[in-house]
């Protein structure tokens, strides 16, 4: 496997958006950086380029997320950071069974988070008081619910709970908080009737980007304080409603 990495921050979902974004920016910082991917993209290669290890994963099955860590354990001997931004949002459909629905969403959003926290836990360990993190990604709607994405909203509301657990459990060594975002940023495709009807359900009314979401990171990695919880970053969305 060749010399293994020191303490890199590990981020699920890193091949796009936010993910991506946060992988460039620890990349920028010189720290060294793990990230998952589903499938491969250009960005995928560009990370590598950059010095980053890119590593398949596979989260819709236990077996995938233990073959996953077992894939970290392998290349590192520590990690400073797990940041959870694997995701998928899908919205119960008529063509698609109920229980295939929630089951999709709890394996992404629980059982990934979960299982990789309990596996990789011991490489976050034993660095002194506050040295490592846990993040996860949530959503805006665990507080409010939604009746088109009701699974969707349940399995980030218990991702939600876990944060807090995760935190009893891993203190004072380890920090566990949430990111619970709004609308961050739009898609290409989005066209502008969608964007300005999208931007007038929240108080700030823009799409701040994803350096909103990584000076928040960086805050919660920085804290020796922190922990155990959740920082909506919404622009005030739920007060419009």
């Amino acid at each position: 496997m060749g010399e293994k990495l020191q303490r890199p921050v590990l981020i699920t979902g890193g091949g796009r958006r936010i993910g991506l974004a946060l992988a460039h920016h620890f990349l920028d910082e010189e720290a060294p950086v793990v990230v998952s991917y589903r499938t491969r993209y250009e960005a995928i290669d560009i990370l590598e380029e950059r010095g980053a290890t890119c590593l398949q994963a596979d989260f819709s099955n236990d077996e995938g997320i233990f073959a996953f860590a077992e894939a970290v354990r392998s290349r590192c001997d520590g990690l400073r950071a797990i940041i959870h931004n694997a995701s998928v949002w899908e919205a119960e459909s008529p063509e698609v069974p109920r229980q295939d629905t929630l089951a999709r969403m709890l394996q992404i959003h629980v059982h990934a988070p979960y299982l990789l926290n309990h596996e990789l836990a011991p490489l976050l360990r034993g660095y002194g008081h506050a040295s490592s993190d846990i993040i996860h990604f949530t959503d805006y709607v665990v507080e409010r619910g939604s009746d088109r994405h009701m699974a969707y909203a349940a399995s980030k509301a218990a991702l939600d709970n876990l944060t807090r657990s995760f935190a009893r459990m891993l203190a004072p060594e380890v920090k566990v908080n949430a990111i619970a975002p709004g609308l961050i940023l739009f898609y290409e495709e989005d066209d502008a009737a969608f964007r300005q009807k999208t931007l007038n359900k929240s108080l700030m009314k823009i799409a701040p980007g994803e350096k909103e979401i990584i000076d928040l990171v960086s805050y919660l990695m920085t804290s020796c304080y922190v922990t155990g919880r959740s920082f909506a970053v919404d622009g005030g969305r739920p007060l419009r409603w």
